[in-house]
C-alpha cells in the first residue's frame, strides 16, 4: 500500500473562507470563495496521486457527545451563519464528485472521525498522513499515523516535532490539555499550571490517573511552587477527569462503510464530467481544465497500447 491522506477538511474550508477576497458567486447567489480554495487544494492532493484519501468534516457543533460532558464546550464558537453553510455543504458535494470518500457526523467531531480512519487503515497495514493545521491530532501519531502535513505551510511534523512543540509524548496530549485546558474549545484548565508545569508533571507521571493517584508525591518534585500546584490537582481532580474525556479521541465512529478495511478509501477514476458540473454551478468553472487534467486516465504510450487483431 502506498501513500494515504486523511484530510481535516473544515480546517482547510476555514483557512480559504477567510483568506480569499469573495471572487467567486454560485447560480443561487451565495459567494464560494471557500468552495474554490478548498476544491483546488484537493486537486492538488489527488494530482500526487495517493493510494487512498478520504475527507472528515466537522458537522457537530452544539451536538457533540462532548456537549453532554460538558455543556460549555465550544460555547465560544458561532454556529455558521446560511451563506457559510451553504459553503460547507458545497464543498462536500465538491470532494465527493472528485471521488474521494467523505464522512460527518452530528454527534462525533471530524477529529474523532480522523481518530478512526486512523485505527483502520493502521489495522490494514497504511501509516496515513494526517493532513490538517491542529498540532492537538499529533495524538494519532501514537496510534498509527504517520505524521501530521499541514498542507498550506508545506510542514510536516513527526513525533519528535509534537514532543518539541508540548513538551510531552504524542500520547499524552490529551492529559496535557486536561492540565493546562484549551480556550479555543473552551476546556477548562488547572488554575496556576501552565505549559512548563504541565509538561514537568507529565515527564514524572504517566497521564492524569496516575498524578491523581500519587498527589502527595508532586510536593516533592522539583517544580516551582510544587506544593501548592499538588493541592491544586487534588483539588481538581474530577473537573481533570472531564477534560480528558474532552480532549481525548474516539476511534470507534460508526461510519457508513460499504467495504471492511479500506477499500472506502482507495483512489479509483472519476468521470469528471459531474465535477465540471458542479464547478460551473458553483461559479468556479475555471478549475474544469484543472478537474480534466487530474480526473482522466493519463493516456498510455504507443509501447503499452495492445495490437488491435483483425
Amino acid at each position: 500500500m502506498s501513500q494515504a491522506y486523511l484530510v481535516d477538511a473544515s480546517v482547510y474550508i476555514f483557512r480559504y473562507y477567510f483568506a480569499l477576497p469573495p471572487n467567486w458567486e454560485s447560480r443561487s447567489g451565495y459567494t464560494t470563495e471557500a468552495v474554490y480554495g478548498f476544491s483546488n487544494f484537493l486537486l492538488d492532493l489527488l494530482a500526487r496521486k495517493p493510494s487512498h484519501i478520504a475527507c472528515a468534516f466537522d458537522e457537530s457543533l452544539g451536538s457533540c457527545f462532548r456537549n453532554e460532558i460538558y455543556p460549555e464546550y465550544k460555547c465560544s464558537r458561532a454556529l455558521p451563519d446560511e451563506a457559510l453553510a451553504y459553503q460547507l455543504a458545497a464543498c462536500r458535494e465538491m470532494a465527493e464528485a472528485l471521488g474521494i470518500a467523505s464522512y460527518a457526523s452530528d454527534r462525533f467531531e471530524a477529529d474523532d472521525i480522523l481518530a478512526t480512519l486512523t485505527r483502520r487503515c493502521a489495522e490494514n497495514g497504511c501509516a496515513p498522513v494526517i493532513i490538517t493545521r491542529d498540532k492537538d491530532l499529533g495524538q494519532l501519531l501514537d496510534r498509527g499515523a504517520a505524521s501530521l502535513w499541514d498542507f498550506a505551510a508545506d510542514q510536516h511534523l513527526g513525533r519528535a516535532e509534537i514532543e518539541q512543540k508540548f513538551g510531552v509524548r504524542p500520547g499524552q496530549i490529551a492529559d496535557y490539555l486536561a492540565l493546562v485546558g484549551d480556550t479555543i474549545d473552551d476546556i477548562p484548565g488547572v488554575p496556576g499550571i501552565g505549559a512548563k508545569s504541565a509538561a514537568r508533571l507529565l515527564a514524572e507521571f504517566d497521564g492524569i490517573e496516575s498524578l491523581i493517584a500519587n498527589v502527595e508525591q508532586v510536593a516533592t518534585l522539583k517544580i516551582r511552587g510544587a506544593a501548592g500546584i499538588g493541592n491544586k490537582l487534588a483539588e481538581f481532580a474530577e473537573q481533570m477527569r472531564m477534560a480528558l474525556r474532552l480532549a481525548e479521541l474516539n476511534y470507534t465512529v460508526p461510519l457508513k462503510m460499504r467495504n471492511p478495511g479500506t477499500a472506502d478509501l482507495e483512489c479509483r477514476p472519476v468521470e469528471p464530467g459531474l465535477a465540471v458540473a458542479l464547478a460551473e454551478e458553483f461559479g468556479i468553472g475555471g478549475l474544469a481544465k484543472k478537474i480534466r487534467r487530474t480526473l482522466e486516465p493519463a493516456p498510455q504510450s504507443a509501447e503499452t497500447v495492445s495490437p488491435v487483431i483483425v
